[in-house]
């Protein structure tokens, strides 16, 4: 019966492609903690003390049954307020979040475009939602407006919607957010902004690389709580109408367990945090300007700019060896393999934290610029 499975599993086996869980360990290079403030014990405290005051651990029900808690209530005031936001709804996660938008909002008879390196959960709302879907070239806001203007000419009266990450998780380059928003203004489209790894971490006071543009009522952003913010979960900030919108008919809001108060207490402290403490987010820059100079320096890599540093190896079994090497060294630094990546494009991906120190980048990069020697030998 589970004949079938094996097979597959022999399969990526067989082209380096079998993943497996492994436990953290070595010097923190692969996480999306870029603040550490999965760590921080200003969050701890804080989530210590609500708990000691009573604060339940799990909702109990969906919001809509029971599962609304104050803090849920109290996050997503705070939320509203610290990006700009008219109004925000919290979700477990900022996969939730994704998914939960892109199968609510859009209708049928809507077009939605959405660039070719987009997230998986936005992908996967694609796929489950009513409205036609278009790729694009990756960040090419001119090919956006030219198949919205396609799209009219054949017809199509719905409503445009363009969706974007602002800083790409696999490859750390960034959106021209301020093209994009010129064609959803100009075409009466609807701009969605994932932030997932740019919030904390870009913006006046980590507010993300939306953060020009925040209370726009043709903008919609999901900000991730579990990266730079150190917790759970994925905010929706929007016009108040799409927040009333999803309470009233999103699936995944309606029907699923509210998120923990617990996390949405951890979330509320770690934005707090964010704003009453900007030394996190300058400590994190100054770091990344070091990385992404000694990256060149060392090993001959372009830049990023972020605090995503892809290493392009091409082969995956090439690219899990040299990771598993430099785990071997004490970094920890994982291989991105298809489908995450696009074929033939196996990488590094090298995070920038607040878990490590300049001498660990230097360091680390002569590691790997050694390891690239030897296999170019």
């Amino acid at each position: 019966m589970l004949d079938h499975f094996q097979d597959k599993l022999s399969n990526l086996k067989t082209r380096h492609r079998y993943r497996c869980l492994e436990a953290a360990a070595g010097l923190d290079f692969t996480s999306n903690d870029y603040l550490a403030f999965s760590k921080a014990p200003e969050i701890r405290d804080a989530l210590v003390a609500s708990l000691a005051d009573g604060l339940p651990v799990g909702a109990g029900g969906s919001r809509l049954l029971r599962g609304n808690h104050p803090a849920h209530e109290s996050l997503e005031e705070q939320a509203a307020r610290f990006f700009g936001a008219e109004a925000t709804l919290y979700f477990a996660s900022g996969y939730i979040a994704n998914f939960a938008a892109l199968t609510t909002l859009p209708q049928r008879g809507d077009l939605i475009l959405f660039d070719e390196r987009m997230h998986a959960s936005v992908k996967e709302g694609l796929h489950a939602g009513h409205a036609k879907s278009q790729r694009l070239p990756h960040n090419d806001a001119c090919a956006a407006e030219d198949a919205i203007l396609a799209w009219r000419r054949r017809g199509g009266k719905g409503r445009p919607w363009i969706t974007v990450e602002s800083l790409y998780s696999m490859d750390g380059d960034v959106a021209p957010l301020a093209d994009y928003m010129t064609v959803a203004t100009r075409c009466d489209a609807m701009l969605m902004v994932d932030e997932a790894h740019a919030t904390g971490v870009f913006g006046a006071g980590g507010k993300g690389l939306t953060e020009p543009f925040a209370g726009r009522e043709n903008l919609i952003v999901v900000h991730t709580c579990g990266k730079a913010l150190g917790a759970a979960g994925g905010l929706i900030c929007a016009n108040q109408g799409v927040i009333d919108y999803l309470v009233n008919h999103c699936r995944p809001f309606i029907y699923s367990t509210a998120p923990a108060p617990m996390m949405a207490q951890a979330v509320s402290a770690a934005l707090t945090l964010l704003e009453h403490s900007p030394e996190h987010q300058k400590r994190l820059q100054d770091l990344m300007g070091f990385a992404n100079r000694h990256l060149t320096e060392a090993c001959g890599q372009p830049a990023s700019g972020s605090q995503i540093l892809p290493v392009i190896i091409g082969l995956d079994k090439t690219a899990v060896h040299l990771a598993s090497s430099l785990q071997a060294q004490g970094y920890d630094i994982r291989a991105i393999r298809p489908p995450t990546v696009p074929e033939g494009t196996a990488r590094l991906r090298i995070a920038i934290t607040l878990h490590v120190t300049e001498k660990d980048i230097a360091e680390m990069f002569q590691c790997l610029a050694q390891n690239l020697g030897d296999l170019a030998a």
